[in-house]
Order: C-alpha cells, then structure tokens, then sequence
C-alpha cells in the first residue's frame, strides 16, 4: 500500500510539474498568418544578415516550453541565436495546423515537436532539425544545441572558410 501511495503522490508531481512548465508559456500564435510571419522573419533575416530559425510547435507541447526557456535562460545560447538568426514560432495546434506551409517544407512535422527549420536569409530551406537529437535528460543539451546553432549559422557556410 505503501509504493501504491509513493507511486500516486510521484504522479501528481509529475502533472503538475508538466502544468507549472505550460502555465505562462505563449510563445506560439493559433491566429497568426505564418505565411506572412516567415515573410517579415526573412526580409529582417536579409537586413541583418542572418538565417531564420522557424520553431514549429504549439503552446501545448512542453518540450516546445523547455526549448524556449532553455534558449532564454543560457545567455551563451541566447546570445548565439540574436547574433545569427531571426526567430519565428511556427504554430501546429488543434486550432490551426499550417499544413499547406509544412507540405512547402516537406512535412517536418514528421519528426515531431519541436522541429526546427533552418531559411537562409532569401527564404530557401537549408535544414530540418529533429529536437530530439538536441534533447539530454528531461531538457536540452547546451554543447549539442550550440553545436546545431553554430553549423547552420550564416558564417558556417561561407565558401572562404574552406578554401585550401
């Protein structure tokens, strides 16, 4: 009877863990017209010279919350995504799928939420990023995410750094 307590108390901590991560977290936008969205990230993209991180997810989705938060909170992260990329919250709700848009950057969806999508700064798709191979234990790996960050970043790909 005892365990049988243990486990029922370790279960409600655990939701209200999962509602305490969800309770504030509004970075997605059901309402929001992506399509023009994505426009404004990319035309801001090309001013700065930057690509665009499209997070695609939904209010609903803690690993979505903990990303945001993760990204926020280590400055080293954050610093890394203002200085190389312009940042849209692409929604995948009940409430509004965006289909037509993930079908133009073929069904990322696939690899559930959150996805990353990586534009160069004219808009072309330049990578898909499972979150799931940035994740360690119950959040996100710094040198894995830093090390996703900095590969797509727009210096990475500058033909000069590999010249022989």
């Amino acid at each position: 009877m005892k365990q049988f307590v243990i486990i029922i108390f370790s279960f409600f901590i655990m939701l209200g863990g999962r509602a305490q991560d969800l309770k504030t977290f509004n970075a997605y936008d059901p309402a929001a017209d992506a399509e023009a969205g994505i426009a404004k990230a990319v035309a801001q993209a090309q001013k700065e010279h930057k690509h665009v991180l499209i997070s695609i997810g939904g209010n609903w989705c803690i690993w979505c919350a903990r990303f945001d938060h993760f990204s926020k909170t280590d400055s080293s992260i954050d610093s890394l995504i203002k200085s190389a990329y312009v940042v849209y919250h692409l929604n995948y709700s009940k409430e509004n799928k965006n289909l037509p848009l993930l079908a133009k950057y073929a069904f990322p969806q696939r690899f559930g939420f959150p996805v990353f999508l990586v534009l160069a700064s004219d808009g072309q798709l330049i990578h898909t990023q499972n979150s799931a191979y940035l994740e360690e234990g119950k959040g996100y790996s710094k040198e894995k995410v830093s090390g996703f960050l900095n590969d797509w970043a727009p210096d990475a790909l500058k033909p000069e750094k590999y010249k022989e």
